[in-house]
């Protein structure tokens, strides 16, 4: 399971994957907007606090089903970047809420959660909201092909995501 502040109680957490499947539905029928509103903070002081629990707990579940899909580290898993006109960059080439959507994940893939939280709370201190925007889609984005991936491949995913994009 993703990493979620230890202080929250078990309707929280189990409120923030609720909003996350929902989330993932919208993803999963190409509602991007929808996707978005679903994930709307309770109250506007929460934006910060709820934003990053979330991206947290994404960016864990992409990682654990990154090292599944990688063979638990054996076998290695490409992270690629690709521009405007479908050209490979590199991460620093990339607009920066990719950027910052790599280094999370990558920095979880390697088990440092402190760096995947700082890049978390780097951009949500200083980038503007559509940044923050597209920050989350591209995390929800990773998670419905990841674990696309995963299920085709009889691979685990965590269950709630597994009936985000189960085909109805």
């Amino acid at each position: 399971m993703g990493t979620v502040q230890a202080d929250r109680s078990e309707d929280e957490h189990g409120g923030l994957v609720g909003k996350a499947q929902r989330a993932l539905i919208a993803m999963r029928l190409g509602d991007d907007a929808e996707a978005l509103d679903v994930l709307a903070p309770t109250t506007p002081e929460q934006r910060l606090t709820e934003t990053r629990e979330l991206m947290l707990l994404l960016f864990a579940e992409c990682s654990a089903m990154v090292a599944t899909l990688g063979d638990g580290g054996s076998a290695p898993v490409k992270v690629q970047v690709f521009d405007s006109e479908g050209e490979e960059v590199s991460i620093d080439q990339a607009d920066p809420p990719v950027r910052t959507a790599v280094r999370t994940l990558l920095a979880e893939v390697h088990g440092n959660t402190e760096a995947a939280e700082e890049q978390v709370e780097i951009a949500l201190a200083s980038a503007a909201p559509e940044e923050v925007d597209s920050l989350v889609l591209q995390a929800l984005r990773w998670t419905v092909r990841l674990s696309v991936e995963c299920v085709e491949r009889g691979l685990p995913v965590a269950g709630w995501i597994r009936e985000a994009v189960a085909d109805s």
